[in-house]
C-alpha cells in the first residue's frame, strides 16, 4: 500500500495468472503421445482431472483427451464419443472447437456420482461404478488411446489441438474450486498431477510451446 496526503491509503493488488506450458499435437499419428509422470500411484477412490483443450476435429469420429491404463485394463479413459455407445458413462456436452474449453470430470466411488464441467458450468449427476477403485501401476498418455500397455495406436483415435493446464487430485473438488480454477485463481494444486511441475516423456510429433515471461 501506498500512503497518499492527508492520511489516505491507495491499495493495488494484482492477481497474476501463471503461464503454462502447452502441447500442440498437430497431426493425426499413430506414434505422437505424452506420458505424464504420477506424483502418486494412481489408486484412487475418487477424482477431480481437469484440464484446458482445443481441437478442431469434427464429430465424424472419437478421440481421446486422457488414457490411463495398467498392464490388462483401461483404467480411467476420457473420450470425445463417436456416437455414445462404448462401455462408460456418457455426458451429451457443447462440441469442442478451436477456442480453448476448460474440462474437469469428477468421480466418487462411495455414491458413483460422476459429473463434467465445461467451463464452470456443471453437467447434471449420473452414477458409475459405486464401490469400484482405480487400480495403480499403469501409464498415463496424452494423445493416444493404448490397446495394450503403451502399445497398439490408433490413429483415427488420436488426438490433434492443443492441450494444457492437465491438473487431477485424488478427491472431487468443491464446485466453487472449479469455477476458481476456470477463472485463473490460485487453489490447492493437484496431488496427482501438478501441471506446473509435471514431468513429460515426449513421443512423436508433438511439440512443447513454453510461455513467454511478462515482467509485472
Amino acid at each position: 500500500c501506498y500512503q497518499l496526503p492527508k492520511c489516505e491509503y491507495f491499495c493495488l493488488s494484482l492477481v497474476v495468472v501463471l503461464p503454462v506450458l502447452t502441447l500442440v499435437f498437430p497431426s493425426e499419428t499413430s506414434d505422437s503421445y505424452v506420458e505424464m509422470v504420477p506424483l502418486k500411484p494412481l489408486q484412487l477412490k475418487a477424482f477431480t482431472l481437469c484440464m484446458r483443450l482445443a481441437t478442431e476435429l469434427k464429430g465424424e469420429r472419437e478421440v481421446i483427451l486422457f488414457a490411463y491404463r495398467t498392464g490388462d485394463y483401461d483404467e480411467l479413459n476420457v473420450w470425445r464419443e463417436l456416437d455414445g455407445s462404448g462401455d462408460g458413462v456418457f455426458f451429451q456436452v457443447p462440441e469442442l472447437g478451436a477456442l480453448k474449453t476448460h474440462l474437469c470430470v469428477t468421480w466418487d466411488s462411495s455414491s458413483g456420482a460422476a459429473t463434467v464441467f465445461m467451463d464452470g458450468r456443471k453437467s447434471l449427476t449420473k452414477i458409475y461404478k459405486k464401490g469400484h477403485t482405480i487400480r495403480a501401476g499403469g501409464k498415463v498418455l496424452l494423445g493416444q488411446d493404448p490397446d495394450s500397455y503403451l502399445g497398439d495406436y490408433d490413429a483415427k483415435q488420436s488426438f490433434v489441438g492443443e492441450v494444457c493446464d492437465v491438473n487431477m487430485w485424488d478427491s472431487v473438488l468443491p464446485d466453487r474450486t472449479i469455477k476458481d480454477l476456470v477463472s485463473g485463481k490460485r487453489v490447492q494444486r493437484g496431488n496427482v498431477f501438478d501441471w506446473e511441475t509435471i514431468q513429460l516423456k515426449i513421443s512423436g510429433t508433438v511439440e512443447v510451446i513454453h510461455p513467454i515471461n511478462i515482467p509485472v
